[in-house]
C-alpha cells in the first residue's frame, strides 16, 4: 500500500521531467487494467486506455502553464490526469454495432480515485480536488456546443467553479484532447479556450464565482431564475447543520462537541426508538426521523440532522425538505483514515458489521460546495 507521500514524490515538477510510469501502475494498481481496456478507435485511434493515458500526462506536462503552478497544484492536477480514466476498465460496453463506449467513467473515476487517495492518506481538501477533476474533465468539451442537460455556457462555469480551480481544469481539457488521435481537435480545443475566456469575464477562473448571497447561490444552483450579482430575499427559518459521513467516522462527538444544545435528528435514534437493527425497516426509521425534522423546521427553530447522507442523492433529501421550509443548511461532512474507522466500529455498541460498513464505500459521494449554504469537509482526529 503505498502512502500519500510516496504518491506525491511521483510529480514531475517540469517538462523535462522523466514519468516513472512503472511506480504509477505499482501506486495505482487500477491502472493495469487500463492496458488491455479498448477505446472508440474514432474518437481513440491511439488504442488502448493507458496508452491514451500517458499520452495525456505528457501533453500536460509539455503545457507550459504547468511549469508554472504551485507545488500542490501540480500533484492535483498530474493526479488528476493519471487517473481521470481510472474507471473506463468497469465501465467499457460494446454495443451490436461493435462501437465501444464508457458511459459514467468520469463520475465512477472520482469514486474510485477517492478510495485510493483515501486509504493513502491524501489530506482531504486536495484529495477532493483531485476528485472533482476527475468528475468533470470532460465538461470543457462540451460546454459551447450542445449541453448535455440543457444549461447555458454561463450556468456551467459558474456551476463548475464552485466546484473546480478551471485553470486546472482547462489544463487537463487541454491535455486530454491533445493527448489522443481523434478527428475535431481543434474545435475541441477551441470550446476549451471559450470556456477559459467565460471563466476570466465572470471572474471565477481561480475562485468560485461571486454571489450576492449565500440563499441566492443554493436557489441558481437548484435551477432558479435569477442573476448571481442581485440577491435574492431570504424569509427567517432553521439554521440546520447536516452531517455526512460514514458510521463510526466521529459524527456523535463532533456534534456534541460543537453544538451541545441544539436537538439532534437522527436516523439511528430513530431506529433505536423503534427497537430495530440496522438494515431492518429503514423505511420506517426514516419517517420517523423526518417527521421530527419537519416539526423543528416548522417553528424555525435550530438543529443538527445526524445521518450519513453518503450520495448525495441521498443528502439531497434531506436538505430540499430543509430548504423549502426556508432554512439555512450548512453541510458538514466528517472522515477517519480506514484502520480508524474500522477500529471505532468494531468497539462501539453496533449491529453494523465493518463488512456491511465497506460495502457503503461504493456510495461515498463527498458533498460539493453547491449542494447547501455551506460546506465543511473535516477529518475527525484518532481516538
Amino acid at each position: 500500500m503505498w502512502s500519500w507521500k510516496q504518491m506525491a514524490a511521483l510529480v514531475p515538477h517540469a517538462a523535462g521531467d522523466d514519468v516513472d510510469w512503472t511506480a504509477c501502475l505499482q501506486a495505482f494498481p487500477q491502472l493495469e487494467l487500463a492496458r488491455a481496456t479498448p477505446q472508440d478507435p474514432v474518437f481513440h485511434a491511439e488504442g488502448d486506455v493507458w496508452t491514451h493515458t500517458q499520452m495525456v500526462v505528457r501533453e500536460l506536462l509539455e503545457d507550459g502553464d504547468y511549469a508554472r503552478l504551485a507545488p500542490a497544484e501540480r500533484e492535483t492536477v498530474f493526479l488528476a490526469a493519471l487517473l481521470h480514466d481510472v474507471a473506463k476498465c468497469s465501465t467499457t460496453q460494446v454495443d451490436g454495432h461493435g462501437r465501444i463506449s464508457q458511459p459514467g467513467h468520469s463520475r465512477k473515476g472520482a469514486l474510485d480515485a477517492r478510495l485510493m487517495l483515501w486509504e493513502a492518506g491524501a489530506p482531504v481538501a486536495q484529495r477532493e480536488a483531485i476528485c472533482r477533476l476527475i468528475a468533470v474533465h470532460q465538461m470543457p468539451f462540451f460546454a459551447f456546443a450542445d449541453s448535455r442537460r440543457g444549461l447555458s455556457p454561463e450556468f456551467i462555469v459558474r456551476e463548475l467553479s464552485w466546484q473546480v480551480d478551471l485553470h486546472l481544469l482547462v489544463l487537463l481539457a487541454r491535455a486530454d484532447i491533445r493527448g489522443r488521435i481523434c478527428p475535431d481537435v481543434g474545435n475541441v480545443l477551441v470550446n476549451i479556450e471559450l470556456l477559459r475566456e467565460l471563466a476570466l469575464e465572470e471572474g471565477c477562473l481561480r475562485t468560485p464565482r461571486r454571489f450576492a448571497s449565500a440563499e441566492t447561490a443554493v436557489r441558481y444552483f437548484r435551477g432558479a431564475e435569477l442573476h448571481p450579482d442581485y440577491a435574492l430575499h431570504e424569509e427567517p427559518g432553521s439554521q440546520v447543520v447536516v452531517m455526512c459521513g460514514l458510521p463510526a467516522s466521529g459524527k456523535n462527538t463532533w456534534v456534541a462537541q460543537h453544538h451541545p444544545g441544539l436537538p439532534v435528528v437522527s436516523f439511528d435514534d430513530a431506529r433505536a426508538e423503534l427497537g430495530l437493527r440496522h438494515g431492518q425497516n429503514e423505511g420506517a426509521a426514516a419517517h420517523l426521523a423526518v417527521d421530527k425534522a419537519r416539526a423543528l423546521l416548522r417553528a424555525g427553530a435550530p438543529f443538527v440532522w445526524n445521518a450519513t447522507h453518503l450520495s448525495r442523492q441521498m443528502r439531497g433529501k434531506s436538505v430540499d425538505l430543509c430548504l423549502a421550509y426556508g432554512a439555512c443548511v450548512q453541510l458538514v461532512h466528517l472522515e477517519a483514515a480506514k484502520p480508524v474507522l474500522l477500529e471505532r466500529n468494531r468497539n462501539r455498541d453496533t449491529t453494523l458489521s465493518n463488512a456491511a460498513l465497506l460495502s457503503m464505500l461504493h456510495r461515498w459521494e463527498v458533498p460539493l460546495p453547491t449542494e447547501a449554504h455551506g460546506l465543511q469537509l473535516l477529518a475527525s482526529e484518532r481516538p
